[in-house]
């Protein structure tokens, strides 16, 4: 066989290999036949990958199905314990760092507060490493076990070709975050918007999961969403991040943080329901933390005055901003997330709903499903963790190719 004969042969094994890994890691535990199906190979062949990987330790065997009187057909699944990874999320109010396995459950975990608006990327890279330092040490594995760190921020983020943030809000201007970070980690690394990962956690285990064309919002000191252009038959969704919060809903209005005015962040973000609350009686008392301001003004809405009049132009102005969202993107279904985001979605989910029917076309909005997001405060760390993991399982289960294709 020439060279090309054999890149072929070792080009379809390591898809075959990668269709399989897909499967059992986004459907779970199944059969042979199953993964066959689902992977579009024939008997032989999957029998062939899934002993391949069995040998490798990767997947194991985990049970058996009851049979009609023939040999019962067993059960197989990714090994947990094969490898972990890091997710990290730079969030306005804290650096959180967790380190998973690849079923995802937490084996570590550092949250440090922050005052990301006062905070040099220098001091940032400082907090991510030491918080990868602290997970390694409490989960007892050693940076051969890890596959790599994944890392949300907020604002865009260039890929060309180490990663790049621009995040005006927070004074963040062409930060090459990526190089930083490798000064201090020999690990391979994925940066990302925060906003984005949260939505891919949310469609790979969450509320979105299943759905075709999808929004997914996160709501908390700033706005952004997720949006996806593909089922999740697709192994490897399509999303675009979007800085949902920094689109104009009133000329002139409000100044926001980014430097214009009349932005739904201006009208929606914590910073200002905490500092419209004040405005409105007249003070500023409270706690000096926004979140934990906010979600007391929130759970003070059914007797304050002001904390109602809060909620109900909170609720109209996510109307209008969802509204857009759907006009523009015609989703099938819109999922509310992050901590303010799903706080509001409890409360007041059938209010936002009517609103934001009050501003789109009756068309597209006739087949939109609003929704609370599922996964909590970590999702955008369990997003970002999701970036190395998508690698490994491309590569077709090869720690090599995950570290080469993390540049060096």
């Amino acid at each position: 066989m020439d060279i090309r004969g054999r890149s072929t042969v070792h080009g379809l094994r390591r898809e075959n290999r990668a269709r399989a890994l897909w499967d059992l890691y986004l459907n779970g535990p199944g059969s042979r036949q199953r993964i066959g199906a689902g992977a579009g190979v024939s008997p032989g062949t999957v029998s062939n990958v899934v002993g391949d990987l069995m040998d490798q330790g990767l997947v194991q065997e985990s049970g058996s199905l009851p049979s009609g009187g023939g040999r019962p057909s067993s059960i197989v699944q990714i090994d947990p314990g094969y490898a972990s990874v890091v997710g990290v999320d730079v969030g306005e109010s804290s650096v959180l760092v967790e380190l998973f396995d690849l079923a995802m459950q937490v084996r570590g975990r550092q949250r440090v507060p922050t005052e990301l608006a006062r905070l040099s990327p220098t001091e940032v890279v400082g907090q991510i490493v030491a918080g990868v330092g602290a997970v390694l040490e409490q989960s007892g594995a050693g940076t051969d076990d890890v596959l790599g760190v994944g890392v949300g921020v907020p604002g865009l983020v260039e890929h060309a070709p180490l990663a790049v943030v621009h995040a005006q809000t927070v004074g963040w201007d062409a930060v090459p975050l990526e190089a930083l970070l490798r000064e201090h980690t020999p690990l391979p690394l994925a940066v990302d918007n925060g906003a984005k990962l949260l939505g891919q956690a949310e469609h790979w285990f969450g509320a979105a999961r299943g759905a075709t064309d999808v929004v997914v919002v996160l709501l908390g000191h700033g706005l952004g969403t997720s949006i996806f252009t593909r089922g999740s038959g697709a192994r490897t969704p399509m999303s675009s991040p979007g800085e949902w919060g920094h689109t104009a809903v009133v000329v002139d209005g409000q100044p926001c943080r980014c430097g214009a005015r009349g932005c739904l962040e201006a009208y929606v973000g914590a910073g200002a329901v905490a500092a419209r609350y004040d405005q409105l009686r007249g003070s500023t008392d409270g706690p000096p933390d926004v979140e934990a301001r906010v979600t007391a003004l929130l759970a003070r809405a059914g007797t304050d005055p002001a904390a109602a009049t809060v909620l109900d132009e909170v609720v109209r102005y996510l109307g209008a901003g969802i509204g857009n969202l759907v006009n523009v993107y015609s989703p099938t279904r819109v999922v509310l997330g992050g901590w303010l985001g799903r706080q509001l979605a409890e409360l007041r989910m059938p209010e936002i709903a009517a609103a934001a029917a009050q501003n789109a076309l009756r068309t597209p909005f006739a087949d939109v499903e609003l929704l609370r997001a599922d996964l909590g405060a970590d999702a955008v760390a369990l997003g970002a963790a999701t970036l190395p993991v998508g690698r490994f399982l491309s590569s077709g289960g090869q720690r090599d190719a995950v570290h080469r294709s993390s540049p060096a």
